[in-house]
């Protein structure tokens, strides 16, 4: 399903196919997209408020249901939930960009090598259709880098989730 935006059309989250692994914990929020110089940001909010959310402070994340019901809510509106890695979980994310065709589903054959080194983990389409988020069991130094259009993080962000599997 996709969900209309002002911006660009976004993915909307299937919840069943996200893991228990990420739904059991208290680190989730809502987004928006925000315009951030000239561009579409997505900006984390606490569930359920206008109060944007931190990626390094706890007391603005929820539970993973909290965040779907104020999303399905639509009061206020958001376009989607997320996921905020910190250093007290065991996870790690890594975000490819523009890696895939929304209309095809095919994959760059780059992102398809970092995916299938990454088989242990879960991989689902980005709410843009054209990259790929994959939540590993790991730790990145430093709490997070970034090369050209792959990114990874362990701590101190947070990751838009769909649950839309790849």
């Amino acid at each position: 399903m996709i969900k209309e935006s002002t911006e660009a059309q976004i993915l909307a989250p299937i919840p069943e196919n996200i893991p228990e692994q990420l739904t059991e914990r208290t680190q989730w929020v809502c987004w928006r997209l925000e315009e951030r110089e000239g561009k579409p940001t997505k900006i984390p909010y606490t569930p359920g408020t206008m109060r944007r959310a931190s990626s390094t402070d706890l007391m603005t994340w929820r539970t993973f249901s909290e965040a779907l019901a104020a999303y399905e809510a639509g009061e206020p509106p958001y376009e989607g939930i997320g996921f905020v890695f910190c250093s007290a979980d065991p996870l790690a994310g890594i975000d490819l960009d523009g890696c895939r065709n929304p209309e095809t589903g095919e994959v760059a054959p780059w992102a398809q090598r970092i995916v299938a080194d990454a088989s242990e983990g879960y991989v689902e389409v980005s709410p843009s259709g054209t990259g790929v988020h994959i939540i590993v069991e790991g730790r990145v130094r430093d709490g997070g880098m970034r090369r050209g259009p792959i990114e990874m993080y362990s701590r101190d962000r947070f990751f838009t989730i769909t649950g839309q599997a790849l």
